[in-house]
């Protein structure tokens, strides 16, 4: 008979190892999941639309054609260098939004989406900048340097305040993280209004908050002009991006489509 001198492995101990590993694998795939801030890449799943470069600008972007529309195809957006590292992006100086005429000449993904998550990134170069990232080309997240009211940065515009002021400030790249569920209907008629998280520059600015219509009227985005912009439709949207007559540079922009079950957007 052959005895054996190893220490026989107590089933105690073979569930704490295997508890242990999968704690590790959990909190692993949460941190990747929720992975935010500037420089962050396409999550598993997401598709990249904006590299900075006007070759992926054409391929993945259109103009909004709304009520005030008054550019025209090829889109004016002009390529420009990062300020910091000189490679490519793009500017929102579209000479067709001179003026602060929103509408005019905002362009939009091609692609449309109800629940998604994206990545945006964006850099102020003057002081006043304006933009916007509307959401569904319905709901606007703020982009406006020097206010922090419910119409400057960070806003989710007129109705949710940043809970953080994270701004780097003018000529410093800056970071939006999205998680968005669109509004439910049954039977064509609203039953749960709209939700976003959003974290800005890696920290959670808005947590799971609700949106009541969309603002700024019909020149503003889808619905726009339905009922006050009450009237929320059923109808997918794009992620715009606002020209108002400022140079304010985007890159690294990828969304990734979800089909969030609950109302809830929390990540």
């Amino acid at each position: 008979m052959i005895l054996s001198l190893r220490k026989p492995i107590m089933p105690q101990t073979i569930l704490l190892k295997k508890a242990t590993l999968l704690f590790v694998f959990l909190l692993t795939s949460s941190l990747l999941f929720a992975q935010v801030g500037v420089g962050t890449p396409p999550i598993k799943g997401a598709k990249l639309y904006l590299d900075g470069t006007k070759a992926m600008l054409d391929q993945n972007w259109e103009y909004w054609e709304g009520p005030r529309f008054s550019s025209e195809m090829p889109i004016k957006w002009p390529e420009a260098k990062d300020p910091i590292t000189g490679d490519p992006v793009i500017s929102s100086n579209d000479p067709a939004g001179k003026g602060g005429k929103y509408g005019a000449a905002d362009i939009v993904t091609k692609d449309k989406f109800r629940d998604f998550r994206a990545h945006v990134e964006f850099m102020v170069t003057e002081e006043g900048g304006n933009s916007g990232v509307y959401l569904q080309n319905r709901y606007e997240i703020q982009v406006l340097d020097g206010d922090y009211g419910l119409h400057g940065m960070a806003a989710l515009i007129n109705e949710h305040l940043p809970t953080k002021e994270m701004y780097k400030g003018v000529g410093e790249w800056n970071a939006y993280d999205i998680m968005f569920r669109a509004a439910r209907f049954k039977d064509g008629k609203l039953v749960e209004k709209p939700r976003a998280t959003v974290y800005f520059n890696g920290v959670k600015i808005h947590e799971d908050k609700e949106i009541q219509q969309v603002w700024g009227g019909p020149n503003s985005g889808l619905d726009g002009g339905n009922d006050g912009g009450k009237g929320i439709t059923d109808t997918p949207g794009g992620l715009k991006l606002q020209a108002e007559g400022y140079s304010v540079l985007y890159k690294n922009i990828w969304i990734k489509e979800m089909k969030l079950k609950g109302p809830n957007t929390d990540f």
